[in-house]
């Protein structure tokens, strides 16, 4: 709770994967807050009040989970917002041609992107969840301890500096300093 609240407000992509992670950890806890509160949260260093609050955070995940239906896979409706917002966002910033480093980014990615919509499942994805995608898909391969060939390195490292720009514009966008029209 407390690193989501920070990431929310710093790097808006760095917020969703890692809520994308949390929605994870809860499922590897089979959605049991007694777990989750033993094996996480009472261990969390902050006083009694904030700990209370993290496992009222914990809980109220565990039940948008339920009443979502998203125990086994997929994500929350809040995360979907915040991809939705992400993906008109970039439309808009394409579009606008106002943000000439972030278009020249886009269109520098876009073959490798061209290459990983080819391994996905859903081919229907936007090319903003593509990017959150593989971000993600990497994330979990670091964490396996699995080795990644040096091309898909170089493509991460680019997508990355892909999503940092998307970010800085979010900020942007969001404070009202970055006008599309």
């Amino acid at each position: 709770m407390f690193i989501a609240q920070k990431l929310k407000k710093e790097n808006i992509c760095e917020y969703l994967l890692y809520m994308w992670q949390v929605e994870d950890l809860i499922r590897a806890f089979d959605l049991n807050i007694d777990a989750i509160n033993e094996q996480i949260v009472v261990h969390y260093p902050v006083a009694d009040q904030e700990r209370r609050s993290l496992y009222e955070w914990y809980e109220s995940l565990i039940e948008m989970m339920r009443l979502e239906n998203v125990q086994t896979c997929g994500h929350l409706q809040l995360n979907k917002n915040i991809m939705q917002e992400l993906n008109e966002l970039h439309s808009s910033i394409i579009r606008s041609g106002k943000a000439a480093g972030y278009n020249a980014k886009f269109y520098y990615i876009l073959p490798s992107l061209f290459q990983l919509r080819k391994q996905q499942v859903d081919q229907a994805l936007s090319d903003i969840e593509l990017c959150f995608n593989f971000q993600y898909g990497i994330m979990t391969l670091r964490m396996k301890k699995i080795e990644i060939t040096p091309e898909t390195l170089h493509i991460q490292t680019e997508v990355s500096k892909f999503m940092v720009l998307l970010a800085q514009n979010y900020r942007l966008y969001k404070s009202g300093e970055l006008d599309l029209e």
